[in-house]
Parts: structure tokens; C-alpha cells; sequence
């Protein structure tokens, strides 16, 4: 199928993802304005899914609620996520792209601002949702323009764009909120976004054209329902998890895991006897690069929020460091992403995934083997060094999985396939978070039920946790020497 999309220079796309007078015009031209709002927006989106954990000491003590109840903010904007991104895929069929973003960009200017102003909790939970529901939208709308508008031959370069959204606003987002909560109050958080989400809106209704050609699409109500159920009870369930560890959970984390587990069950066989009308088409799993390498995407993302989770802690728990410093000693890891990411985009396209995946596993590996010597008296330029060295094979990873993965799919599932690997990045996340979390709870209890000292007892934990962690690297270490660049026949056909 050929997708025609005029852009305000009136240049002609192919659904191939590439112009018809110059492959480079796409990335270049009228469209690198496009790709470049987007971008922007998206980052400004996605760092707010971390920004908030910070606060939450200060949350507790404004609103007078207990941890279990703060941590509604980030388990509610979680939740929603894992509803509305595997409705994208659908969404993004449907409808045009213009309307996809006005859409998220409405929702979470007004979620900002509800949030902002927030005088009890349950409102600004509320506001929260209503940001996430934004949210969920900008990362399938990202990757699905560029796969439609960017030609293959340099969709490692624009890829390696999108690998600084996914992986540095959520590594920055603790350092962001530290370095406002420092000077001003929790508001500020929303105060200083909201105007340029604000902006973001206005341009992208004065900018954004479509660049897919929207196909009328019925949506299965029922298939809504069980993938609401099953992403919604697996990522609650595993967030859980760790409140459980310690023994705070308002239901038995059995429960949503099971109800998860039995509806996603339901919800791929829902989706499978659909075929072409299916809510989210899990043929994309039938192109072996694709399943290869959203896997290993899954991997690095329970890497990335696995130490996103116990970093903090370890700083302010063991080492005794303020939360402006836990930020900043964090903030080289991020950063490193961010400058490596298009460097490693460029290499992408000359040598292909392997040569760059699996040095970067191995890379990640050696990491965070290297955290698991943490302890009481660790200097503060180690865990700065093994972070920043994590944040390399990381790096190297996330570009050429993704772009080999989206890249190894036809146009009809290109919008289907960025919400899959949205949606698993979701489940990983939770999934790596729960495991870190779990096992260095309940170390931790269980030596200083022995007498430990809280500290000790804290670092010890953390030393299994990553000890978890280093295991499941090793493993995909082995996975990344199968990955391989899209084959020519799997990519789009040339127009």
C-alpha cells in the first residue's frame, strides 16, 4: 500500500518512508520540522513518567497521605499508559495524524494543569492520568511518522532521535525534579511544563500534516476490554510486587496478575482470530528480527528502570546523599545517552545491529556485574563510572533493536508494531522494577530481622537485587548475537 502525504513544502511521501525525489529530503526537508516538534513534544511527555518520584516525600507530607497512597502517582500514570498504548496501534490506523497529536497535546496540557493546581490528592492523581493519556499517544505517533516519512537508508540516524526520548527523559526525570524542588515547590513541576506543552500544541496544529492514510478500521470493543484488563492487571500486579515485599498492598498481588495473565491469554487469541481487524495485529511477531529484537528491547528496559529504582536509594539510603546530589551524580548517565545516540544511529546505518548490539550487551553486562559491588563505603566517582558505563552499552542497544525491529516490518503494520514495542517497553519496565525492588526488600528484612544495621541491611539488598540483574545481561549478551539487520524483503518495496 502507497501512502501519499503532502507537507507544507509540498513534498510527496511513500509509505516505503522516503520521498520520491530525494531519500534524504525526508529527513532533512519540510519534514524535519515535523520529525523535530515531535520529538520535542515527546520528550517533554515522556520525562514526565519519572519526574514526580522525587516529590514524594513532600507530596506525603503536604497532603498528609501515607507512601502506599503517594505512590498512586506514578502507579496510576503507569495503569493508564498500559490501557491506552495498545489502542494506538488502532488510533493510528483510524484516524490522521494530525488529530492523533492534537489529541495528546490537549490531554496533557490539561492534565498539567489540573495537576498544578491541584488543592486535594485524588485531583491531582486525576491530573495525572489525564497526562498520561498524552502521553501514551506521543511514542507510537513518534516512531510511526518516521518509519512512514524517513527512507530505510537513514532511519538508523532519525531512530537514534528517538532512542534520546525513550531512554534519557526517563533517566533525567529524578534530576530534573531534584533540581526544581531544591529552589521551589512541587507546583513548579507542572508550572514550567505546561507552557511549553502549550507551545508544543500550537505549533503542532499550525505544522503537523498527515503522513499515513487513515483507513476505516472498526474498533472491537471487546478486545479494548481485555487488553485493559490483562496490560493494566500485569503492570499493577508487578508494581505491587514490592509494596508486598515489605507488607503493604491493598489487594493480594496474586490477584491482578492473574486476572493480567488470563486476560492477556484471551486477548491474544482475540487477536489472532481477528487478523486484519485485530486492535493491536500480533503479526508482526510472525518477522523473527522483530521478536528478536523487541526481546532484547524488553531486556534493557528492566535494565534501565531496575537501576533507575535502586540508584536513588542506594545514594540516599546508604550513602547519605541529599536528593539534589542523588540527581546530579545521575545526570552524566543520562546525558551520555543522549550525545551517543545519534553517533550510534549514523554507525547503524553503515555496519547494521550486530556489531553495535552485541558489544553493547556485553557492555551493560560487565556494568552492572561491576554494581554489585556496591557497598557502605563505595566512592561516589564508582557509581558515577559504572552508571555512565551502563548508559554506554545502553545506548548502543536501544537504537539498532528499535530501528532493526520497526524496520523489519511492512507499512500495513508499521503503526501496530510501535505499539507493541511501547506497550512491552511498559511491562518491562514494571517487570524490572518489581524484581529489583522485590529481592532487595526482602533482604533487606530479613538482615535486619538477623540484627543488621538498616544500612547495611539496605546495601546488601541492593548487592542481590543487582546480582538479578547482572544474571538476566548474561543472557542477552547470548540473544544479541542473533539479531541481524532487516532484510531487504521484509522492508517496505520501493515506490
Amino acid at each position: 500500500m502507497t501512502t501519499t502525504a503532502t507537507t507544507s513544502d509540498s513534498t510527496s511521501t511513500s509509505a516505503s518512508g522516503g520521498t520520491t525525489d530525494d531519500p534524504q529530503a525526508s529527513a532533512t526537508g519540510g519534514h524535519g520540522r515535523l520529525i523535530a516538534l515531535l520529538v520535542a513534544s515527546a520528550f517533554v511527555v515522556i520525562l514526565n513518567e519519572t519526574i514526580m518520584s522525587v516529590a514524594l516525600p513532600d507530596l506525603m507530607r503536604e497532603f498528609d497521605v501515607p507512601a502506599t497512597t503517594a505512590q498512586w502517582l506514578t502507579t496510576a500514570f503507569l495503569l493508564t499508559m498500559a490501557v491506552v498504548i495498545p489502542v494506538t496501534g488502532w488510533l493510528l490506523t483510524r484516524f490522521p495524524l494530525r488529530s492523533v497529536f492534537v489529541a495528546a497535546m490537549s490531554s496533557f496540557s490539561i492534565g498539567t494543569l489540573v495537576a498544578a493546581l491541584a488543592p486535594v490528592f485524588p485531583m491531582l492523581v486525576a491530573g495525572r492520568v489525564v497526562q498520561a493519556v498524552g502521553t501514551a499517544l506521543m511514542m507510537p505517533l513518534l516512531i510511526t511518522t518516521i518509519l512512514n516519512v524517513v527512507h530505510p537508508d537513514r532511519r538508523g540516524q532519525m531512530m537514534g532521535t528517538i532512542s534520546i526520548v525513550i531512554s534519557v527523559a526517563p533517566a533525567i526525570g529524578p534530576t530534573v525534579s531534584g533540581l526544581v524542588l531544591d529552589q521551589l515547590s512541587w507546583r513548579w513541576m507542572f508550572w514550567i511544563v505546561l507552557p511549553i506543552a502549550l507551545l508544543s500544541l500550537a505549533l503542532g496544529a499550525a505544522w503537523v500534516r498527515n503522513v499515513t492514510e487513515p483507513r476505516d478500521v472498526p474498533v472491537d470493543v471487546f478486545s479494548v476490554v481485555l487488553s485493559a484488563l490483562a496490560f493494566g492487571g500485569l503492570i499493577y500486579g508487578l508494581s505491587s510486587i514490592g509494596e508486598s515485599a515489605s507488607g503493604h498492598t491493598p489487594v493480594p498481588v496474586w490477584v491482578p496478575l492473574v486476572v493480567g495473565a488470563l486476560a492477556l491469554a484471551a486477548f491474544i487469541a482475540r487477536q489472532l482470530r481477528l487478523g486484519d481487524k485485530a486492535l493491536l495485529d500480533l503479526r508482526a511477531f510472525a518477522v523473527r528480527t522483530f521478536t528478536i529484537a523487541v526481546l532484547l528491547v524488553a531486556v534493557s528496559m528492566m535494565a534501565l528502570f531496575g537501576s533507575l529504582i535502586l540508584l536513588p536509594i542506594y545514594l540516599q539510603s546508604v550513602l547519605g546523599l541529599s536528593v539534589l546530589n542523588t540527581g546530579l551524580l545521575l545526570l552524566p548517565g543520562g546525558l551520555t545517552m543522549g550525545l551517543l545516540a545519534p553517533i550510534v544511529g549514523r554507525l547503524f546505518d553503515r555496519v547494521g545491529p550486530r556489531p553495535l548490539v552485541a558489544p553493547g550487551a556485553a557492555i551493560v553486562s560487565v556494568a552492572l556485574w561491576g554494581m554489585t559491588t556496591y557497598d557502605t563505603a563505595t566512592a561516589q566517582s564508582t557509581v558515577v563510572g559504572l552508571h555512565v558505563l551502563m548508559s554506554i552499552g545502553l545506548a548502543f542497544m536501544f537504537t539498532p533493536l528499535m530501528t532493526s525491529a520497526l524496520g523489519s516490518l511492512p507499512p500495513l503494520l508499521y503503526s501496530h508494531g510501535s505499539a507493541i514495542v511501547s506497550t512491552l517497553q511498559q511491562v518491562a519496565g514494571a517487570a524490572g522494577t518489581a524484581l529489583f525492588v522485590t529481592v532487595m526488600t526482602r533482604v533487606s528484612v530479613a538482615r535486619t530481622a538477623e540484627g543488621a544495621a538498616l544500612v547495611d541491611a539496605t546495601a546488601e539488598g541492593i548487592h542481590a537485587a543487582l546480582m538479578y540483574g547482572g544474571a538476566i545481561s548474561a543472557v542477552a549478551v547470548l540473544v544479541a548475537l542473533m539479531v541481524r539487520r532487516p532484510k531487504v524483503a521484509d522492508l517496505p518495496p520501493a515506490h
